[in-house]
Order: structure tokens, then sequence, then C-alpha cells
């Protein structure tokens, strides 16, 4: 306790260095089992050969009693400024003081119980360097300083100059779709006019008949017949006239539509301009968000009890956006670290790491993560060649088809310890097996396949966009189903229009797809990032498809489609708030904070901040790149 004679002895037992490091620790029981919290920060106050003083700011009181009464080891993770180089130890707490002018504040006093003797030795001679050389590191400070300040103004710049960039495109996009408005206005005006101009004519035509008729009539009505044929006369000038005034109308119309339709090509081409250099900063915040020391690719932005976490399905669409760039280094990173250093489960993975060091963030193992996670491998080796991961994808893909064997007639069950089923996952090991037989040509992998079919047939298919990317247009015609079908059900069920409030202020109205059907929705409309960009996807592969058969008009309704659902995505992109991303761009994951999806989880906080399968995905659609099938 604060104050105590022995504490007190305990701080005298080493001769310390005054030095600061940072420092990331959390506790751990006493048998080293299990976690008891999670990951702080602090920095060393001194170090010694025997241990380190450690400052803790707003530590939590609960874990402030565990260190004092010496309940809990402490696990270290010290960096070395300059080097990044990373020190582990495990500790014990030999005293606490805390600092009465702030509060859960604290000085910890911690004797090694682990760490490698080279490492402190390390620790040591770098404190001892910075005490020795303090005023070099004083001027290093002053140079580094100034360095900073300029590296701040830079950066200050390149976040206004991604700002504007981001601005412009939302502005454009809203432009293009107020001049696509008119456009529709006026072709439907025209329509109309053209319309009335044609009864006009059928009318005059049946004016003249009549008049015809009359010639023919006898002497005796004669009188009558002059009159009728005086009113007739009548009838068709007046007809004329106003077919006269409706085709000037007309004329006037489609200078007016040709001029907005020149203004819209106009638009088009700056949005595609803005599109394009947006979409690669997208990819360089993809970069920005990977650990170079895990190789792990962080999630989310924004939420502070997810922002350290990495999704595995996640890290299955970062690894495929690297290597759609041909970024291998990046690749081999995050791969190396599941074929290595990844803990499992049942031999799958956990579906969330720490991205900082790696440690499983959570215990639950899911079939769809690890299925994604394969897919990544296979694209991989599809367009390089290196068949180093190949065994990972197949030991994930044995584990898999062991739940298939326990699921019903086919279907895959969510995890090891889950008993349900869902389409969803299903289909995504469908696309996972027909992958690795074509490129390992094994014939399990086939059976696999095809099981997976025979059970999807009898879940029904036509209702998931997943389908046309996994199955295919053409696989689902030779089954019956038909594609266009399956998105037109999509969009009456799913597309919803709702308010964003954008991070500048702006409201914009955002339409795309939600998660869950109108019928059983029971909270307000959500435009889902993800899912819409996967939307986009979808009518792509459908108009590629129907081109291909010919059917240029059905091809360009479904393209148009894609294009739309992209324009509706690109108001929702904004400029990173995160340190590390802040010159990028990204997509944020939903129009919505912590809103339910109907699978069982919140959408975390984040529509101010950038998710990493929002952004990856919406790469993929501007693309026209489907992870589920190899690009043949």
């Amino acid at each position: 306790m604060p104050g105590d004679e022995s504490s007190m002895a305990e701080r005298r037992q080493y001769i310390r260095l005054d030095t600061v490091l940072p420092v990331e620790f959390h506790l751990i029981s006493l048998d080293g089992k299990k976690s008891l919290s999670e990951r702080l920060q602090g920095f060393t106050n001194n170090v010694s050969k025997g241990g380190i003083c450690l400052a803790v700011n707003n530590l939590k009181p609960d874990l402030a009693g565990l260190i004092m009464d010496k309940q809990a080891k402490i696990s270290l993770s010290i960096e070395l400024p300059i080097t990044k180089k990373i020190i582990s130890a495990l500790a014990d707490s030999a005293w606490v003081s805390e600092e009465a002018s702030r509060p859960d504040s604290y000085l910890i006093g911690l004797s090694y119980a682990e760490i490698d003797q080279q490492q402190n030795k390390q620790l040591i001679y770098y404190a001892r360097a910075k005490k020795l050389f303090a005023p070099a590191a004083l001027t290093l400070i002053i140079v580094l300083g100034l360095g900073f300040g300029v590296g701040g103004y830079l950066n200050l710049r390149l976040l206004r100059s991604n700002r504007i960039l981001v601005g412009q495109l939302v502005r454009i996009v809203q432009e293009s779709s107020i001049a696509k408005q008119k456009v529709k206005e006026i072709s439907r005006e025209r329509e109309d006019l053209q319309s009335k101009i044609q009864n006009l004519q059928l009318r005059m035509q049946t004016v003249e008949k009549e008049k015809e008729s009359l010639g023919q009539a006898s002497r005796l009505e004669k009188a009558i017949t002059e009159k009728k044929i005086k009113d007739l006369n009548a009838l068709i000038e007046s007809l004329d006239e106003e077919k006269n005034a409706l085709q000037e109308e007309l004329i006037v119309l489609q200078h007016k539509e040709s001029s907005v339709t020149e203004d819209l090509l106009h638009l088009d081409e700056k949005k595609a301009t803005l599109e394009k250099a947006n979409l690669y900063k997208m990819y360089q915040w993809l970069q920005a968000r990977q650990n170079q020391r895990s190789g792990l690719v962080r999630s989310f932005e924004g939420s502070a009890d997810v922002s350290n976490l990495a999704f595995i399905y996640d890290q299955s669409l970062a690894v495929q956006a690297y290597t759609s760039f041909s970024d291998f280094e990046r690749v081999g990173r995050a791969l190396d670290f599941f074929q290595r250093r990844a803990k499992r489960a049942n031999k799958l993975f956990f579906n969330a790491y720490s991205s900082s060091d790696g440690s499983a963030a959570e215990q639950s193992v899911y079939s769809r993560p690890n299925i994604w996670l394969g897919i990544a491998i296979l694209q991989y080796i599809k367009k390089t060649d290196d068949p180093r991961y190949l065994s990972l994808a197949e030991e994930i893909a044995g584990a898999i088809i062991s739940l298939q064997s326990q699921g019903q007639e086919g279907g895959i069950r969510g995890g090891p310890d889950l008993t349900w089923l869902r389409t969803e996952d299903s289909l995504d090991a469908y696309a996972f097996f027909n992958m690795l037989y074509k490129i390992t040509g094994k014939s399990q992998y086939a059976r696999a396949r095809d099981k997976t079919l025979v059970w999807l047939l009898k879940a029904g298919l036509d209702t998931y966009v997943q389908s046309v990317l996994a199955i295919g247009p053409q696989k689902l015609e030779e089954l019956g189903i038909n594609p266009g079908r399956i998105m037109d059900f999509a969009e009456e069920t799913y597309v919803v229009e709702v308010l964003y409030q954008r991070p500048d202020g702006m409201a914009v109205k955002v339409k795309g797809f939600d998660s869950l059907p109108k019928i059983n929705r029971g909270r307000a409309g959500i435009v889902y990032s993800e899912r819409t960009a996967r939307a986009v996807t979808a009518f792509k592969t459908l108009a590629d498809y129907y081109y291909k058969k010919g059917m240029k008009a059905k091809a360009h309704v479904y393209e148009m489609k894609a294009d739309e659902y992209m324009a509706e995505l690109g108001k929702m992109m904004i400029s990173s708030p995160s340190p590390s991303g802040r010159e990028y761009s990204c997509l944020p994951y939903a129009t919505l904070d912590v809103a339910d999806t109907g699978y069982g989880w919140l959408i975390p906080k984040g529509t101010k901040s950038g998710s990493v399968a929002a952004t990856a995905q919406i790469i993929f659609a501007y693309y026209d790149y489907n992870p589920l099938r190899l690009d043949e």
C-alpha cells in the first residue's frame, strides 16, 4: 500500500535509470491461463535490470485492486523508439502508489518474472545511452520537433486536400443525380407530347375520313352536308394548330433534353475522374490499416471497443485487395501470421485477433470467416502460382467439410460449436470448394461442392444476391433459376432510401441495400455499404453475362443499376479521421450507428469513420472483381 515501509524498501532494491518509453500491457491470472483485462497503455517512469516503474493513467479501480493485492501478473510489451523493437516481459507487482493530484493515476513498481536476457540488455543499453547523451538527445528532440512540425503541416495539407477531393466527388454525384432526374422528367414529358401528337394525328385522319363520306351524300342532304363539312374543316384546322403548337413545344423540349444530357455527360466524366482518384486513396487507406509487426489489418475506425481488432473476414478482403494491386509483400505479412502464429481451435481460426500482438481477441469460431480466409489464399495462388499457403487453405477446407458431414444433407454448420445453418455460409462454401477443385483437381472438393449445391437448392437460392456471385448466372439458368429475377427481388425487398449525416455536416439522401427485408425489419432502414457494393458487383456480373448472350437491352438495364448504386455509395465516401490514414478516403460501414443487423450483433460506431469490409468491397465493385469466382 502507499507509504508502506516494505514497499519503500522494494523501491530502493535497484538503481533505476531515468527514461520514458511507451508500454502496452494487460493483466493475466497468476497461473497465466486467463486474461483479466483488455490491453492498456502506460509509460516507463524508470527502468532497471530487475524491473520497471510503470506510470498509468485512468486505471480502473478494480484492476488497480488486483495489482495492489498482487492477484495478477502483468504482461508487458515495451516499445523502443526509432527501432520500434518490442520487448516482451512478464512481471509481478512490487509496490503501487496512487498519485493524489490525479485520480485513477498510479505508479507501479514491477519486477520481472520472465524476460529474455538479451532483450533486457538492449533495454538497459538504450536507457543508459539516452541518459549519457541527454544533450544530444535534446538537440535531436528539437530537430525532430521541427520535423514533426513540418510533417504535421504537410499532413494537415494532405488532410485538407483529401477532404476537398471527397467533397468534390459528393457534390458531383449529387449534381449528376439531379441531372439524371431532370433527364428522366424531360424524357417522360417528351413521351407524353409525342403521345398527344400521335393521338391528334389519329383524330385528324378520322375527321378526314368522315369528311370524304359526306362528299358522297345525296342532293336532298346537300345543305346539311355543306354545314357539316364546314364544321369538320374548322375542326381539322383547330387540330392542326394544336398539333403545330405541340410540335414546337416538342422541339424546345428536345433542345433542353440535349443540353441537360450534354451537362450530364460532362458531370459523369468529372465523376469518373474523381471516383478513380478517391478509390485509389481508399486502397492507400487499406494499406495504412495494416500493422507492420503482426501483418493484420485493423477492421474499424471510430469505435474504441473494436479499434484494435482484426476480424478474419476483413483480413480476407484486405488480402484480396493487396493481391489485386500486386502488393504481394503485404499479402505475405498477413498470410504468414495465419500460417505461423495464429492460435486455432478445431483447426479453424478465431473470429478476431488483436492487430498489435496477434493474440486471439474472440474465442468464437465461425465457419464463414474461415471460408473467406481460404478464398483469399486461393485468389492469391491463382494470380501468382505461389503454392506456399495452399496447405493452409486445404486445412481450412478439411475442417469445413467435417462440419458439412455433420450438417443436414450438405449444409454448412455455422461453426464447430454451432448447430444452425445459413444459406449465405453455404453459398460461400460452394464457391470455396469450387475454386479449390479448379486449383488442385482433387475430387473430394468437387464432391463437397456438389453436396453443398444439393442443400442450397432445397433451401432456396432465388432470394440471395450472393447466388449470382457464388454460382454465376449461367449455372443458375442451367438449374432453372432466373438470375435477373434474383436481383429484381433483392431490389424490391432490401433497397431503402435514407438520410445520411456526413462528417462534414452535410445531410444527403442515400439509396442502397439493407440487411433485412422490409416485411420484418422492425426498425428504420439502413444502407449497408458492403452489401450495396456487393450488389453493384452482382449487377455488373449480370450485365456482362447478358452482353455475351447478345441481350444488349437487358444488359444495359443492369449496367445502369450498377452505375446508380455505385453513385449512391459515392455520397457516403469520407475522408478518414484516423491518425494513420487521415490523408486517405474510406467508406463507413453503414448510415446508422449501433443498430441491429439482424444477425445477432450490432453495427459498430462508424458512420463517420472507415470500415475495411465496406472499403474493400467498393474497390472490388469498381474494378469488376468478384471474390467468389476465379478470374478465368
